[in-house]
């Protein structure tokens, strides 16, 4: 792993260093457009999180959407000549790469799959040569719902922005020669496949039609995902070609000499029918132009955006909208204007009174981003359980872990849908079949589900932990902690909705996770069947070096180390913290841990520290208040929002999975942060001096920071309405009834 880390870094400064010397041309200056932005939209910067080290980077996207919309239209970069050696960023647009292969319509944000980049649009002049083209930051800008780019090399200005279904390009050719765009109809983000791609063009009414199935990272987990697209010109079609050949099914359209005019082509998808793609075209695009799509799209991220109105230094400001941009881009309108959707059985369905999504990295978002929705986007959380409920019943009756398009991936562990769930309806959302979502808990709990469940549930069932002997390791010691921190989850919900039996059972099931704590070591560690526990055993090794010893130490682990999973029984605190020979201790260890963070925001390796680009540690700040130290919380809330995220490319400490890691920055910047599972939020350290939150009820509240700054990052006292807050959280409720939350801030003394 660490000899590949350095192969990759050594590709990709070669490629930086000599792409502009390859391409054989000399940068001329370009008068760009400058397009509009809001009130909110101009502090958000789309190019954050989409460069540095690539496994470490945001795998994020400046590509053109809607909030929450299914089409993401942007760029797919490449390596010279459009050589494609590794996926440096499974958004498929990656900085420090400077061709571009394409413009495609969707994408996975944040996250470490590829998926999606379906109908990839290349223009070109002259003859049909459809390549990769080089092209340069100077020349390239994005706000929310734009992005553009001037491609030197066939002096063309290419334009893109978004409806929820449809993207739309404007391109503008200044040169003599004929002008085309290939839709490449087969296209995905590349390293992975399509089948069946077909394409047709109706010279009568000038409609191109076609589709293909995508076998992306997580849609070839089920067969594939169907999709559809169909798309218009604003040009006159000089002439066409369809090119159908073994690995290439697309095609040429051909305008003639269009010198200095532009080409708009709207191009509609679905995953249901061409049929229904038409119509996403004609109710989404139909009579307006570019610019009155963009306009749109800009009012609808300003819109979203305001939820939240904050008071501060405007690279808070440019970080804390960019983050909340973010967290709004994922999960995905599944739902055709008609109300259509593929559901997980494969079938047509019809979403009665809401909007059916999907693409939720719910592993992650669990954590904090559906807790924001609950606060800011009610009909986003309410559509999201409809939708899971949907899946569970249209599937296996089991709710997904990680739904994608219109199948389960079965990517990642447990069944953290349950989390989501029951802390939805502890803070107030009970219109979904909430009974039917029970059952599938229970189901996957028991074991009694054979696709999609949990791994080695009968084991853990058997034992109360998963012996390491028989899983093989198989990160035995996190899905022991996490199956029972979704238990707990069950035991909530069943307790909430008067099912006392259940409760009680599904309790004593979320204690396991004490069985996998060694006293000795004071860590969680593998232990086998007959009750050892394992002797090959460091928490400073992460699963990350074991790739490449012979020996391995953390199998047993998720995407870290025994250190990073160390915190992770959040369902339980008190109960974890006594797990340790003292609260002192505890405390001790845990500022250790915060102290061993990397030197370096989304460095070449995250280390066994503090590590807030992986899930698993992301609350681990928050946990010194539960100790009885909230200084120390607030030392490190505020260490971690000054030094771990920035406006620069690299501006997040790993992948955002779905706007984990940029709502952690929301909650936080404005003196709060949600445990997961419950109806309550820790009490941290603002960095802004005030934020308006526009409620999920209609009502608002203020946060005041008083005296806040750079040294000034203790809470002296904190009141809600005037009346005194004295302990470490609040809850949903005191937070709905609005009003105004007062930091009074100090520098320790």
């Amino acid at each position: 792993m660490a000899i590949l880390r350095i192969i990759v870094s050594v590709i990709v400064v070669i490629e930086t260093a000599f792409a502009g010397l390859f391409n054989g041309i000399v940068l001329k200056p370009v008068e760009m457009p400058e397009p509009e932005t809001g009130e909110y939209t101009q502090y958000v910067d789309p190019f954050i999180g989409t460069g540095g080290i690539p496994w470490a980077c945001g795998m994020l996207s400046p590509a053109a959407s809607v909030p929450f919309g299914l089409v993401k239209l942007g760029p797919d970069t490449s390596f010279m000549g459009g050589a494609f050696i590794i996926n440096l960023n499974r958004s498929g647009y990656y900085y420090d790469q400077r061709h571009i292969l394409g413009f495609s319509h969707s994408r996975l944000s944040g996250t470490g799959a590829v998926d999606y980049g379906m109908f990839r649009v290349t223009p070109a002049i002259g003859k049909k040569d459809a390549k990769a083209l080089p092209y340069s930051h100077q020349n390239e800008t994005a706000v929310p719902g734009y992005y553009a780019v001037y491609l030197q090399t066939i002096d063309c200005l290419a334009e893109m922005t978004a409806t929820a279904h449809t993207g739309i390009h404007r391109y503008t050719f200044n040169d003599s020669k004929d002008s085309r765009l290939y839709i490449d109809a087969g296209s995905i983000i590349p390293t992975r496949w399509t089948s069946d791609a077909f394409v047709s063009y109706d010279e009568t009414t000038g409609m191109i039609t076609g589709g293909c199935v995508l076998h992306g990272s997580f849609s070839d987990r089920y067969d594939g995902l169907p999709v559809y697209f169909a798309a218009t010109a604003d040009e006159a079609i000089a002439s066409y070609e369809i090119v159908n050949e073994e690995d290439k099914t697309g095609i040429d359209l051909n305008f003639g000499s269009i010198e200095d005019d532009t080409v708009e082509l709207k191009l509609a998808v679905s995953c249901v029918s061409v049929e229904n793609a038409k119509l996403n075209l004609k109710e989404e695009a139909g009579g307006v132009n570019f610019d009155d799509v963009q306009k749109a799209a800009l009012n609808e991220w300003d819109n979203r955006l305001s939820s939240i109105k904050i008071d501060a230094d405007d690279e808070i400001k440019t970080v804390f909208y960019t983050g909340l941009y973010h967290s709004m881009i994922m999960p995905s309108d599944f739902t055709d204007v008609n109300g259509e959707y593929l559901g997980f059985d494969k079938q047509v369905h019809t979403a009665d009174g809401y909007t059916y999504r999907t693409d939720m990295s719910i592993w992650d978002t669990c954590r904090n981003v559906h807790s924001l929705y609950t606060l800011i986007a009610p009909d986003v959380q309410s559509d999201c359980l409809k939708s899971l409920v949907e899946m569970a019943k249209q599937g296996y009756g089991v709710l997904p872990r990680w739904p994608m398009g219109a199948g389960y991936t079965e990517s990642m562990q447990g069944s953290p849908t349950n989390i989501v769930i029951t802390e939805s309806y502890l803070k107030g959302y009970t219109d979904f079949d909430v009974e039917y979502a029970l059952e599938s808990m229970k189901l996957s709990s028991d074991g009694r589900v054979t696709k999609d469940g949990r791994s080695w549930v009968d084991e853990y069932n058997q034992y109360g932990y998963i012996p390491n002997d028989i899983s093989n390791g198989d990160e035995s010691v996190a899905r022991t902690i996490e199956y029972s921190w979704e238990d707990a989850a069950i035991a909530t919900l069943a307790e909430a909705l008067g099912k006392t039996e259940d409760a009680q059972k599904y309790y004593e099931k979320s204690m396991y996770y004490k069985n996998v704590f060694n006293p000795e070591t004071q860590y969680f560690q593998a232990r086998n069947s007959d009750g050892e526990f394992i002797w090959n055993f460091s928490p400073y090794i992460t699963s990350f070096y074991d790739a490449v010893l012979p020996v391995k130490f953390a199998a047993p682990y998720c995407e870290g180390s025994a250190r990073q999973w160390r915190w992770s029984a959040i369902h339980d605190i008190d109960g974890m913290i006594d797990l340790f020979e003292s609260k002192e201790y505890f405390v001790k260890e845990l500022d250790r841990f915060m102290k061993d963070a990397s030197l370096r925001r989304a460095g070449i390796d995250p280390g066994s520290g503090f590590w807030i680009g992986n899930q698993h540690d992301i609350h681990t700040p928050y946990l010194f208040a539960d100790a009885g130290r909230k200084d120390l919380t607030q030392k490190w809330v505020r260490w971690t929002l000054d030094n771990r995220f920035s406006s620069d490319i690299n501006g997040l400490d790993g992948n955002d999975d779905g706007g984990t890691v940029s709502s952690w920055y929301v909650f936080s910047a404005m003196g709060f942060y949600p445990l997961a599972g419950s109806d309550k939020y820790w009490i941290g350290s603002p960095n802004v001096e005030s934020a308006e939150i526009a409620l999920a009820n209609g009502k608002t509240l203020k946060v005041t920071a008083n005296n806040q700054g750079k040294k000034n990052v203790y809470v002296k006292s904190v009141t809600l309405n005037g009346a005194s807050l004295d302990g470490c959280y609040i809850t949903h409720q005191q937070l709905m009834a609005g009003g105004e939350l007062v930091f009074e801030m100090y520098n320790g003394r």
